[in-house]
């Protein structure tokens, strides 16, 4: 077609849809009409253009808010989460069209562990106290798994994805850090506005303060990798700033904890010591805190500092188990999930449950004065021992091997991969696992989309460096 037709074209086109678009608004008041290129673009990337679909669902996610149907009694993130079921569901006609994945994907240490921990969430599901709450737990871990492990992990064969992936998650949380950071100043910095000024994209500042913490060791890496203009290494020291002032104005002590964590990870693989000194080390610390445990406790006990918005004192606060509501409200849902576990060891009381049949377990030598007799507040404060009351001691362990094998893939490709950047980019992920790790002995967020998206893809980016990139024996 010659061009000053295709130009003819176009502009008739766009004319007509204008026109259009005001007289149904006018006339009709129909206001969804103009969305429809919008619709039209995604329905083409769906069918043409998967991977640039997935780089864009990721953009957005921490942009994204909740849409929340009462009467139907469901929650779901827009304008997302439709368009990763959507993945999830061509990616599953996919393979069952074609017949064949990845063989080497598939029996990767992280890829088993993650399929037997999905398995055993399964048969916790048939079992559940609630099922149609287990179903619908595990079809949101399904759908977050699919897309951005199982298929995103096919973008990650070019090193360029893996970058591409990150700086614009990224990006859209900058923009979020900036605005939750505006807000704040806004509010004089008081701690307890820490909670209000995080909505509408996240729930909480744990929330926030986590998803942050679980990038932001990327950046600062991306700093030291020659291979990258000059440019973009100061934007990326720019987004560990922005991240930095993020994590700190959260006040939440579990991120600032993560983040220390992570530092002692970085100096361990810095100074590359051999394994059987980390498991002395490791042997040592927990012996010491076995043997003088009661010590310990009474030293705790001592400590009357409660949450403050003096960074000291909110420091020292976090070892209060004697007046801290937040600590003690925690250690009674810890305490209620192992008596759920007690009582249903092996299949526990079903995925996405705990907060539903929590109640019944509380003692009243646990209760704070946040706690409620019916037990509606949320979840159990832990990726470890949430499934242990949910899914029972295979849920807990298939999730712990799965932790275990992710960070083993992560130092063997810092010590291993065939290129500097390959290296750093390894470091960066598994520095942000280790705050996440850590992050989950306190919280868990994988049930939601923010925290989802990043973790599972870069779960990804890990084993398609190991089995893409690395010569195994």
């Amino acid at each position: 077609m010659p061009k000053a037709n295709r130009l003819l074209w176009f502009y008739g086109g766009s004319a007509l849809f204008v026109a259009l678009n005001i007289y149904l608004i006018i006339t009709k008041e129909v206001y969804w009409f103009y969305a429809l290129p919008v619709a039209v673009i995604l329905i083409m990337m769906f069918l043409f253009s998967l991977d640039r679909l997935i780089l864009l669902l990721v953009f957005l996610t921490p942009l994204t808010f909740k849409f929340e149907h009462y009467d139907l009694g469901f929650t779901i993130s827009f304008p997302t989460e439709p368009l990763i079921v959507a993945i999830m569901f061509l990616f599953f006609f996919r393979l069952i069209y074609e017949g064949n994945y990845n063989v080497r994907v598939l029996r990767h240490p992280v890829t088993i562990f993650l399929m037997l921990n999905l398995l055993w969430m399964f048969v916790s599901t048939v079992t559940s106290e609630i099922p149609l709450v287990s179903v619908k737990h595990l079809l949101s871990r399904l759908w977050f798994v699919t897309t951005f492990f199982f298929a995103a992990i096919f973008l990650f064969r070019e090193v360029g994805n893996i970058k591409r992936f990150m700086w614009l998650f990224g990006a859209a949380l900058a923009l979020v850090v900036l605005y939750v950071t505006y807000n704040h100043y806004q509010a004089g910095f008081e701690r307890d506005m820490g909670y209000a000024v995080v909505r509408p994209f996240f729930n909480d500042h744990t929330h926030y303060a986590a998803v942050i913490a679980l990038v932001a060791p990327f950046f600062i890496v991306l700093t030291f990798n020659r291979t990258d203009k000059g440019w973009l290494r100061y934007m990326a020291l720019v987004f560990f700033l922005v991240f930095c002032a993020g994590i700190v104005f959260s006040y939440s002590r579990a991120s600032w904890l993560s983040i220390f964590v992570s530092a002692a990870g970085f100096v361990i693989l810095a100074l590359r010591l051999q394994f059987r000194f980390i498991l002395a080390g490791l042997v040592l610390v927990v012996g010491g805190l076995y043997l003088f445990q009661s010590e310990i406790i009474m030293h705790l006990e001592r400590n009357q500092q409660e949450s403050s918005g003096d960074f000291a004192e909110h420091i020292r606060s976090a070892s209060n188990i004697t007046s801290d509501a937040s600590n003690l409200e925690r250690i009674n849902r810890w305490r209620s999930a192992y008596r759920m576990f007690e009582e249903r060891p092996l299949v526990g009381w079903g995925p996405g449950t705990y907060q539903f049949v929590y109640a019944p377990f509380q003692r009243s030598e646990d209760y704070t004065i946040i706690t409620t007799h019916f037990g509606d507040l949320g979840n159990a404060h832990s990726e470890y021992i949430g499934p242990l009351s949910e899914s029972g001691f295979p849920g807990m362990l298939t999730f712990t091997a799965m932790v275990l094998a992710v960070l083993a893939t992560g130092v063997r490709l810092y010590k291993k991969a065939p290129t500097r950047e390959m290296r750093l980019l390894a470091l960066g992920i598994t520095l942000g696992f280790i705050t996440y790790f850590t992050h989950g002995l306190l919280n868990n967020f994988l049930d939601t989309d923010k925290a989802s998206v990043p973790f599972w893809g870069m779960m990804a980016m890990l084993v398609a460096m190991d089995v893409f990139y690395t010569k195994r024996r």
